[in-house]
């Protein structure tokens, strides 16, 4: 069996997330149908490095799967980006060690979010932005960010009912500024893993922060109580974007 690597982009509107389930249409579903047809009517497995929820998008999500044979990559990942629904682009394909996986192997994932705060607010960024038209004070939000870089127990900011017993995670990037368009907001959260909901849960609260509804030391008050009923709303999913995985060499 040879081992490859791809990286995938998908518009998450029209999908109930990433991983397979139930009576449901998912990223990892489709690919797999059309793995099925490549590799002569024989299931494929794929393995991803993270599930997103119903309307998460994705630049760069990874993924890994094993084919009975070694293939031209170039040709393997054009097959598959033709073949694929038209929400779904295969960036690139490589192969790669055995002992590569896509969700197991040592790595750190970057997210973005992004907000739309136009008035009125733009409605062709309506499956690709969370609109959140109010006031807002840009530097309270950058001020607060600066409180979750580092290594946290993210309890707070996670959904309840989570089965993740270690809510430990370490974040080394988190910014917050205007980019690109007027009137669209980015965060930028890179970390080595983020639990349920935690990206969008870290938006809400900094949203509220930018509004003045919560004090600005109030992400250090989420942290050390690790109380989720301090932190603020959890944004809606369409703003957020998987960006990137790196993995370790």
């Amino acid at each position: 069996m040879t081992r490859y690597k791809a990286i995938i982009s998908y518009d998450g509107t029209r999908f109930s997330g990433f991983q397979r389930q139930p009576n449901e249409r998912t990223v990892q579903e489709e690919l797999e149908k059309t793995l099925i047809r490549i590799n002569s009517g024989q299931p494929v497995t794929i393995h991803g490095a993270g599930r997103t929820d119903a309307g998460v998008h994705a630049y760069g999500q990874v993924i890994h799967f094993d084919l009975p044979q070694e293939r031209d990559v170039e040709k393997l990942r054009f097959g598959l980006d033709t073949q694929a629904p038209e929400d779904i682009d295969v960036v690139s394909v490589e192969v790669v060690s055995e002992d590569f996986h896509a969700r197991y192997s040592k790595h750190s994932k970057t997210y973005e979010f992004l907000v739309d705060t136009g008035r009125p607010k733009n409605p062709m960024m309506r499956h690709y932005a969370t609109a959140y038209p109010y006031p807002l004070d840009l530097a309270l939000m950058q001020e607060a960010i600066k409180d979750l870089v580092g290594t946290h127990d993210f309890t707070g900011f996670t959904a309840t009912g989570t089965s993740v017993e270690n809510k430990v995670r370490t974040i080394t990037r988190a910014t917050v500024e205007y980019e690109g368009r007027p009137n669209f907001l980015v965060f930028t959260f890179t970390g080595n893993g983020f639990l349920y909901k935690q990206v969008r849960n870290m938006v809400g609260t900094l949203l509220k922060i930018g509004n003045g509804r919560m004090p600005v030391g109030q992400i250090k008050r989420i942290l050390e109580s690790k109380e989720r009923s301090l932190a603020g709303p959890t944004a809606a999913g369409n703003g957020l974007y998987l960006k990137e995985i790196s993995y370790d060499d």
